[in-house]
């Protein structure tokens, strides 16, 4: 994609005021303000309705940032290595000295960071005096959004800019990984499990349902299209949208396909285009049929276990 200078200059002049502006990353769109400033933090807060207990993800630009405000260990230099810029959030100590608001980490003496590798949010973030705070950009607990269409429909003239970047490439958040004493994964997302066992060459531990929460991503309910979802669907009843992995021999009015043949990959990317496309065509609920607890199938499952929890 090419990179418009004039956009990314002018998302810079918003964010430089503490105000707030939508950003692309290969995930999903982000909602970003200066991750040092308390009053853009505030607005975050504020236009996704989120709680305050939900901490937010600080996005860096590379590991040389990171430093005046992280300590970082020996296993995040290895995840660090070989996948960053990328689909991966790692919670770390603040440093004392930090300048990272304290609305930002409710408080914590540690903090959710990442780098992103979507080339429109780099360019940004280079040109950057500080870190952006930057949960995805849409209101609490319901889709994420991973397109700029997206966003404008979830916040209309509430945000001030949409920075374009296209579609997200990945189109479901990032993985979480905590490493300040075992490795733990607090939220499946883009980067797979397997492939961080490989790195780092020792168990790590799921810990994605906790009873308080510590990261962002952990709330029962989450990812929600604002209609009931039903998991695991044999039958269908006629009135509800029905979605499957694959593309079948049987095609009716009400089904939608995640992907042609059955790739997660794929279906991940199109999950919340596709529950959104649902929504819009009036369907009051959602059937899936049983997708596969593996790879990214196990991150879909994640996202509409969670969107399941609408009552």
């Amino acid at each position: 994609m090419k990179i418009n200078l004039s956009n990314i200059k002018k998302a810079k002049k918003l964010l430089d005021k503490s105000e707030c502006v939508a950003i692309p990353t290969e995930t999903v769109y982000g909602l970003a303000g200066n991750a040092y400033s308390d009053q853009a933090c505030k607005k975050i807060y504020k236009l996704k309705k989120r709680p305050k207990n939900n901490p937010l993800i600080v996005h860096y630009e590379n590991i040389k940032k990171l430093k005046k405000d992280c300590n970082f260990n020996k296993n995040f230099q290895k995840i660090y290595k070989k996948f960053c810029p990328g689909p991966i959030t790692f919670i770390l100590d603040l440093k004392k000295e930090s300048k990272i608001s304290k609305i930002v980490t409710n408080k914590k003496n540690s903090v959710a960071v990442r780098f992103p590798k979507h080339a429109v949010a780099r360019n940004l973030l280079k040109r950057l005096k500080y870190p952006l705070a930057a949960p995805s950009a849409n209101l609490s607990s319901k889709l994420s959004a991973v397109s700029s269409k997206d966003v404008l429909e979830d916040f209309g003239n509430k945000i001030k800019y949409i920075l374009e970047g296209g579609k997200s490439s990945i189109g479901v958040e990032s993985t979480i990984i905590d490493l300040r004493n075992k490795p733990k994964i607090l939220r499946l997302g883009g980067l797979q499990i397997s492939n961080i066992k490989k790195i780092l060459n020792k168990k790590i531990y799921l810990k994605n349902y906790p009873s308080k929460i510590s990261a962002p991503g952990q709330l029962k309910l989450h990812y929600s299209p604002g209609i009931p979802i039903r998991l695991n669907v044999k039958k269908v009843k006629d009135n509800e949208a029905y979605l499957l992995i694959k593309k079948n021999k049987k095609v009716k009015k009400n089904y939608f396909f995640l992907s042609k043949n059955g790739d997660l990959k794929e279906a991940a990317k199109n999950l919340y285009s596709m529950l959104r496309m649902i929504k819009k065509n009036k369907y009051r609920s959602i059937a899936v049929k049983k997708i596969p607890n593996k790879g990214m199938g196990a991150v879909i499952n994640d996202r509409l276990i969670r969107a399941s929890k609408f009552k």
